[in-house]
């Protein structure tokens, strides 16, 4: 699941971090070499040569002002820079699991049919233990939960694999078991599941269980929830 790593160095994403807690990730930035050094403890000709490196990999916009850059970070920065709180977190955390807050949201249907495929359907009954509810719940996240999802990359999923029919070609899967809670109960039997071709961004989860979470929690679209995901 994990992405691949840009052709940049330790350093360079050191100067992204810097950039970035110096208001580059929300917006521009204004910047100057010898005010990005003094930070850094290096040369200005330093900071230039990684500006660039940053600039040429994707991962920042420049705009040269008469009193220096206006820098903005890249959706492809954001995503270096959250790779690297990922494996922090994995570190750091992850014995006490990952928890995405969220809130119930109505899906497309699409995940009672992949559920309930027969070359899924028995490698969840082998992996997870369990013959899922065919359909997923579906979770939009809240900001903070949307940046803490990256942190799934680091811990190791169940993986689920593909397979195909006469018909076509079906993707893997990756599962991580989980918790689900709200304010009233909690369900300990769940699994996020992460197609590896989803129509799904990083602001949403979808879970699986062995029962209708919606019936055994009394939840509805709205409704608060939190989910603890934990390694293996």
């Amino acid at each position: 699941m994990a992405e691949s790593t840009l052709a940049v160095g330790a350093d360079a994403r050191e100067t992204l971090k810097r950039l970035a807690l110096d208001g580059a990730l929300d917006g521009r930035a204004q910047v100057s070499c010898s005010g990005l050094a003094a930070h850094l403890d290096v040369s200005t000709q330093t900071v230039s040569r990684r500006l660039r490196e940053l600039d040429e990999a994707g991962l920042v916009d420049r705009e040269m002002v008469a009193d220096g850059q206006l820098v903005a970070t890249t959706d492809e920065g954001r995503r270096v820079l959250e790779r690297e709180y990922a494996d922090y977190r994995r570190l750091f955390e992850a014995e006490r699991g990952v928890d995405l807050h969220g809130t119930v949201t109505g899906g497309m249907g699409e995940g009672r049919h992949y559920i309930s495929l027969p070359g899924y359907n028995r490698q969840f009954v082998e992996r997870l233990g369990y013959e899922p509810f065919p359909g997923t719940l579906n979770v939009d996240l809240d900001a903070e939960s949307t940046r803490a999802r990256a942190a799934l990359d680091g811990l190791e999923p169940i993986r689920i694999d593909g397979w195909e029919d006469d018909e076509r070609t079906y993707g893997p899967a990756f599962c991580w078991p989980a918790t689900l809670a709200t304010d009233d109960g909690r369900h300990e039997t769940v699994h996020v599941v992460a197609p590896e071709r989803t129509h799904h961004g990083q602001d949403k989860v979808e879970l699986i269980a062995p029962d209708r979470l919606r019936d055994d929690l009394d939840l509805d679209d709205g409704d608060a929830v939190t989910v603890t995901v934990e390694g293996q």
